[in-house]
């Protein structure tokens, strides 16, 4: 019996992914005439920015200051993000997860404060009976620590969770944590090859939450 469900932040509540990508990718041609390939980029999505610098360091160079490089690329996220909006399908899965009693989870490798200014101006954080993020935890996704620690504080064992993504990163880090996971895509990883999730959704508009926990047991 599902008693909980457990969503990613970044790309899957709020498209903030393909945003990022696209300001990440003006901030590399502008200061190194580098092209930021998606195809390439997409070990970087869904983890922490120890991979983004490591991928930064390979296109453009050793001796690349990363830490610049993330705040221009920031100050260019604000000025395309000025009000967040929810991905189609979420505010009806919060509710309808509310409605029926489960345990609702966030598990980000965001830090506390980006997930915090996002949903305060949506007016979704209080759907949430735990969150956790980068800043509760040693290792981010692909690792499954986060996941693990979000069961636990949500009081979950692993066959009574469902967990949503959108990144290949996040579904290994649900599936090493032993949740079955459905994978919902976003513009920047459409195109990423998935293979071990349970159930794939365009958007959480295409079905409702209860059909599909239906079909997972």
């Amino acid at each position: 019996m599902i008693k909980g469900v457990i969503f990613d932040f970044d790309g899957l509540i709020v498209d903030t992914e393909s945003v990022w990508f696209e300001a990440l990718k003006e901030v590399l041609m502008e200061k190194h005439h580098v092209e930021l390939e998606l195809s390439k980029y997409s070990s970087c999505i869904g983890t922490g920015s120890d991979v983004l610098f490591k991928y930064l360091r390979g296109v453009v160079g050793e001796d690349v200051d990363c830490e610049l490089l993330n705040q221009l690329a920031l100050e260019k996220y604000n000025e395309k993000m000025k009000q967040p909006s929810l991905r189609e399908g979420v505010i009806e899965y919060l509710e309808e997860a509310k409605i029926n009693n489960l345990k609702i989870g966030l598990a980000s490798c965001s830090s506390r404060e980006w997930v915090a200014r996002h949903l305060k101006p949506l007016n979704i954080i209080e759907y949430f009976d735990v969150i956790n993020t980068k800043n509760d935890v040693k290792k981010v996704k692909p690792d499954p620590e986060i996941y693990i620690k979000t069961l636990t504080d949500c009081n979950l064992k692993r066959p009574e969770a469902v967990a949503f993504e959108d990144s290949l990163n996040g579904l290994l880090a649900a599936k090493e944590a032993g949740i079955r996971c459905v994978i919902v895509p976003n513009d920047v990883t459409r195109h990423l090859s998935f293979e071990t999730h349970d159930y794939k959704l365009e958007t959480m508009s295409q079905e409702a939450l209860s059909e599909v926990i239906k079909k997972l047991i």
